[in-house]
């Protein structure tokens, strides 16, 4: 009975908590998750500075089943890592997970989409951004002109003010809308 193991303290465990969609059961699940994927690198206990200074590197990261296959991997560990290089700390893996969620809201879930789309960060998703994501939705296997034709078509779609990029109202305005956003945009924990 006493061998338990106590990965976060009660403080911790409420505190994040209160800033992810996730029960306390559902937190500890993810950090055996994050734990699994480098566990000599990773304690079995945590303390309060080790959630937010151990950092597993991004490639493996991307070799979760979660990710692996997923053509954004890379950039979806860029915009939640805390410093942008992909490289993860629990913390940045938690808020992951918590936007990945189902009980994530979907304007949530539509904000990082959007960051994720932004390719160059630039706040808007231009053409270069689109052609990139169709690029790398297509695995390489669209001709240049067909990518542009694509391009040209979604820009003609959602771009309503008309400055040949998307803005965060514009994409939010066509996601929402989108009726298997909801359950493309998820993580099962």
């Amino acid at each position: 009975m006493g061998n338990k193991v106590v990965t976060f303290t009660e403080q911790q465990l409420e505190d994040y908590q209160d800033c992810t969609f996730f029960t306390r059961k559902e937190i500890l699940r993810v950090f055996k998750r994050f734990r699994e994927v480098n566990p000599e690198l990773v304690p079995k206990r945590m303390t309060e500075n080790q959630a937010q200074t151990i950092v597993v590197p991004v490639e493996e990261i991307e070799k979760l089943p979660e990710l692996k296959e997923n053509p954004f991997k890379r950039r979806i560990c860029q915009v939640f890592s805390h410093d942008g290089s992909g490289n993860l700390t629990f913390e940045d893996f938690l808020d992951m997970m918590s936007v990945f969620s189902e009980a994530a809201p979907r304007e949530i879930k539509a904000w990082y989409a959007f960051r994720i789309y932004d390719l160059d960060d630039d706040m808007y998703i231009g053409r270069e951004d689109l052609l990139e994501a169709t690029r790398l939705l297509t695995r390489d296997e669209l001709q240049a002109h067909e990518r542009d034709d694509i391009v040209a078509s979604v820009l003609d779609e959602a771009d309503v003010d008309g400055d040949g990029r998307l803005s965060y109202m514009d994409f939010e305005h066509v996601v929402v809308r989108a009726p298997d956003f909801l359950s493309t945009f998820h993580i099962r924990v």
